[in-house]
């Protein structure tokens, strides 16, 4: 009965909240106690100069877990960001190794004695990955992912799990197991999604390093409104197997494991670390390419690069604050020396509009029957944004044929009739036929970026700096900066590079911004608040020419915070 399907549902999210205030509360008072400068200066110190220093026995990985695990639940509480509280399980870990308060471990391990945090879908043994969903409470993982093994034999520390949206498809990370996740920023904005508990932690400093998914801009989106880095791998070169997603098989839009840091320097010693592991060793899904950072730097040391602009998708043009980001970098790259060319949509070797189309058709073949088949109740909190999806679909398909006439001929919204047309579930024939068309989307833009010999393409991540909650209702559909890098599965990274101000960003008759008028830029224009919005982090994207060659986007990471005059090791100090 769905009455009392709804009651056991409310129970059981109850009795989810109340277990996970029980494992803070039950921690040990140095847990809630004030962090001591010692531990400041251990959350300030980058991966490349901490482990050091914890391979030569000056600093303990018990009092960096302490550090770590006091931070992380002063990040919760301010933006509800934890799913399962693991910090007990490493501490026995640590006894058994060495002995409590061991100053260090066997070997030098890469990771040595470096807490990392892991998104809820990541699977270790003893705990949920319910993702959101009710009805997958109390089914324990008996077994830890090949990427849980391989972080604790680099020697690190999973400590803490995450917040996601419930489905995983949407820029925010709220349901009704674990609650609403806030923006460290601003509490009234998401940090993101489907990764956003993961970007709230580390952007609050309660994890330097954590792990992600991304199928439609998970990481980058996250990293953006969060004010982090991060870096969308392509498909084999990060450990994803056996852990937990709300749709299983699909794979017309593959999603992705990658990592999430506070600093350039602390992913790339991350992502290092993790390929350094041989992580094809552990994962058959993995790809056995090297680490090559030495040879990219090599080939990169003389003459200047040839980057190319996307200033928009040709869907939603940026707001002010994200288009002011991508002309920061721009101009700094350009002072460099560096040769900057723009490229409209149209230019570009196909249309933008036509890959977020395809993306969106490919990832929701099933018509979201895999996704919803999680729920255990028909009131169960489904994300907005998924909602709408789903309502679409269940649409006649004679009403859905009206409509896109409608808005195609009536309204004159071309953009809108042409992403929602077709919006239906596949046949196997219609899903190989997409297919095809990925691959042709790949092969054009592979051949476009050797014939303009583009070393690195430069978007903004987002059409917004960050949405408010409840916001995925009408901005669902704005996602195609990110998407169609998903449907190419090229690299791309996220970094920070400046903040919403409300002097420089809000529209008005001297601004050269020209907003688009379809459906999918009214839906998200409506949330365009600079004076609201103030101080929020607004980054930029820079994607590769090649799959599997994340070191050459790292590199191109790298080279625009030089551009922008910061230090080596910069980050936001707690």
């Amino acid at each position: 009965m769905p009455l009392l399907s709804y009651l056991a549902h409310r129970r059981d999210c109850q009795a989810k909240q109340q277990s996970r205030q029980q494992a803070i509360a039950s921690l040990s008072s140095r847990y809630h106690s004030p962090l001591s400068a010692h531990q400041v200066f251990i959350l300030n110190t980058p991966l490349p100069l901490l482990i050091p220093n914890i391979q030569s026995h000056e600093i303990s990985p018990y009092d960096v877990l302490t550090a770590y695990a006091k931070r992380a639940l002063q990040a919760h509480e301010k933006t509800n960001c934890l799913t399962e509280i693991m910090i007990v399980d490493e501490e026995k870990r640590l006894e058994q190794d060495s002995g409590i308060g061991a100053t260090v471990r066997q070997g030098k391990r890469p990771l040595e004695g470096i807490p990392v945090s892991l998104k809820d879908t990541v699977s270790v043994a003893g705990y949920d990955s319910c993702m959101g969903y009710s009805g997958l409470l109390g089914k324990k993982k008996t077994e830890d992912a090949p990427m849980v093994k391989l972080l604790r034999d680099a020697g690190a520390m999973p400590f803490v799990k995450t917040n996601v949206p419930i489905t995983l498809m949407s820029f925010e990370s709220a349901n009704d197991v674990f609650g609403r996740t806030t923006n460290p920023y601003n509490a009234a904005y998401s940090p993101g999604g489907s990764t956003g508990g993961e970007s709230a932690l580390i952007a609050f400093g309660g994890s330097r390093i954590g792990v992600g998914t991304d199928v439609a801009g998970s990481v980058r989106i996250p990293a953006h409104y969060s004010g982090i880095y991060t870096i969308r791998c392509s498909h084999g070169r990060f450990p994803r197997s056996h852990n937990s997603t709300s749709m299983p098989g699909q794979e017309g839009v593959m999603s992705v494991y990658s990592p999430m840091a506070r600093s350039l320097p602390d992913l790339v010693y991350f992502l290092r670390s993790i390929i350094e592991m041989k992580p094809w060793t552990y994962d058959q899904a993995c790809s056995p390419i090297p680490w090559r950072m030495k040879d990219i730097e090599q080939e990169y040391s003389h003459g200047p690069r040839r980057w190319a602009v996307m200033p928009s998708d040709g869907v939603v043009n940026p707001t002010l604050a994200c288009q002011r980001a991508v002309d920061i970098t721009v101009d700094a790259l350009r002072k460099m020396g560096d040769e900057v060319i723009e490229f409209t949509p149209e230019q570009l070797p196909t249309h933008p509009k036509d890959m977020l189309r395809l993306a969106a058709h490919l990832l929701n073949s099933d018509g979201g029957k895999t996704y919803e088949s999680h729920f255990r109740s028909f009131f169960e909190g489904g994300d907005p944004g998924a909602v709408q999806l789903s309502r679409f679909f269940k649409l006649p398909r004679w009403m859905k044929w009206i409509y896109v006439k409608w808005v195609r001929y009536v309204r004159g919204d071309k953009i809108w009739a042409d992403l929602v047309e077709g919006w239906s579930e596949k046949t196997v024939e219609e899903q190989w036929l997409l297919v095809r068309q990925r691959e042709m989307h790949r092969n054009k833009w592979f051949e476009w970026f050797m014939q303009n010999k583009i070393d690195f393409l430069i978007t903004p991540p987002n059409a917004l700096p960050a949405i408010p909650h409840k916001a995925m209702k009408t901005a669902v559909s704005a996602c195609g900066y990110t998407f169609m890098f998903n449907l190419l599965d090229l690299p791309a990274s996220v970094l920070p590079i400046t903040s919403v101000k409300s002097t420089l960003d809000t529209p008005s008759p001297t601004n050269r911004w020209i907003p688009s008028t379809n459906r999918v830029a009214r839906g998200i224009y409506k949330y365009y608040d600079t004076t609201a919005m103030e101080g929020l982090p607004v980054g930029v994207q820079i994607v590769g020419m090649r799959r599997l060659e994340e070191e050459r986007v790292l590199w191109a990471t790298g080279r625009v915070e030089e551009a922008l005059g910061r230090g080596r090791m910069s980050a936001t100090k707690i």
